[in-house]
């Protein structure tokens, strides 16, 4: 896959400083309300020096000079314009191969920080562990008070753990930070991915070469997207992570055979839930991505490493499968009780567009 073209629309050509501590990454595809609520709360980040890349994948005109508008000026943004729309994992990869920054953190273009101290307490978490590659956030719903229920990628038996800290295998994206070096080692993003696992698939070659990953729940951000304006998992979004996920299973080296309960899962889930024909498109679409790859492998300390930070929290196949099976599309919120770590926002969001 090629890389995008791109253009410089506004804010600096490059980042002032020499060195600084964090590249902040938002991608856009309009909802320009939300993107310069996201920009702010971005450039509202104390006890930090950085530099904030926004990365627009299409939208409309009048929505691009609102960007513009947010970031003209400044020399700690810049906004770029791309020729298509490269996906998650391609643009965050533009935008951090641009950036020289200590950490690059990503937030989505309808989230906000929740406190303008998150990114500051996360840079010290980095700096006191060497072998963390990279934190995962806390995914709030918009109210500042509940827990997104979009935004839990964890076994669903860490729950009661939301607001506590944990080694895991991978992070959200709507809120997060990476070591550099961590990502240069790892290789960044797999811009094939498009959307959808492409934080787990990272963070597997990260783990492959001794890096740990953490999800902090003393660190959050505040998601806009209400439960009821998700993207239905019956379009190209769950074709995207059926077709993603066993993409990623083939890399490390699972054959098809071993995959099958895994297929399964998908096609039944699928069939329950009206989704049937996209999870065939998954399948048949994953089988082709991986035509001629040599798969890699991964070591006795990765795969222990693995088992004792998600399998060990998930049970057995059959358990997982029957959850799999049944999980709804939309998952009902959890609010444990905590106060509230922001001001609630307005406006609601539109679908992630992808």
């Amino acid at each position: 896959m090629t890389a995008p073209g791109w253009c410089h629309v506004a804010g600096a050509l490059r980042p002032a400083r020499a060195a600084y501590d964090v590249d902040i990454v938002i991608l856009a595809y309009d909802r320009p309300a939300e993107t310069v609520a996201a920009i702010a709360s971005a450039l509202g980040q104390t006890g930090v020096s950085g530099h904030l890349w926004v990365v627009d994948q299409g939208s409309q005109p009048a929505a691009l000079a609102q960007l513009a508008a947010a970031v003209a000026g400044r020399p700690d943004a810049t906004l770029l314009a791309l020729d298509r729309n490269a996906g998650v994992p391609g643009g965050r990869n533009l935008a951090s191969w641009l950036g020289h920054g200590g950490a690059i953190a990503a937030l989505d273009n309808d989230a906000e920080f929740a406190d303008p101290t998150v990114l500051r307490r996360a840079l010290d978490a980095l700096a006191a562990d060497r072998a963390l590659a990279a934190i995962g956030f806390r995914v709030l719903a918009r109210d500042g008070r509940s827990d997104d229920p979009g935004g839990w990628g964890y076994p669903p038996s860490l729950l009661p753990r939301v607001a506590e800290r944990f080694a895991t295998v991978t992070f959200i994206g709507a809120g997060h930070l990476i070591r550099r070096a961590a990502w240069h080692d790892a290789g960044g993003y797999d811009a094939s991915l498009f959307f959808t696992w492409e934080e787990y698939d990272f963070c597997l070659r990260a783990i492959a070469r001794g890096w740990r990953i953490a999800y902090h729940g003393d660190l959050a951000v505040r998601h806009k997207v209400c439960p009821e304006r998700r993207v239905a998992w019956t379009g190209r979004r769950w074709f995207f992570s059926v077709r993603n996920r066993l993409y990623i299973e083939r890399k490390w080296g699972a054959s098809w055979p071993a995959l099958a309960p895994r297929c399964l899962g998908y096609l039944l889930r699928a069939a329950l839930h009206g989704g049937l024909w996209q999870s065939l498109r998954g399948i048949v679409a994953a089988h082709r991505m991986t035509a001629g790859i040599a798969p890699a492998r991964l070591g006795p300390p990765a795969l222990a490493y693995l088992a004792a930070n998600d399998r060990a929290h998930r049970g057995t196949w059959a358990r997982r499968l029957r959850a799999e099976i049944w999980r709804p599309y939309v998952l009902r919120p959890v609010e444990p009780a905590v106060p509230p770590s922001a001001s609630p926002a307005d406006a609601p969001a539109g679908a992630l567009r992808a």
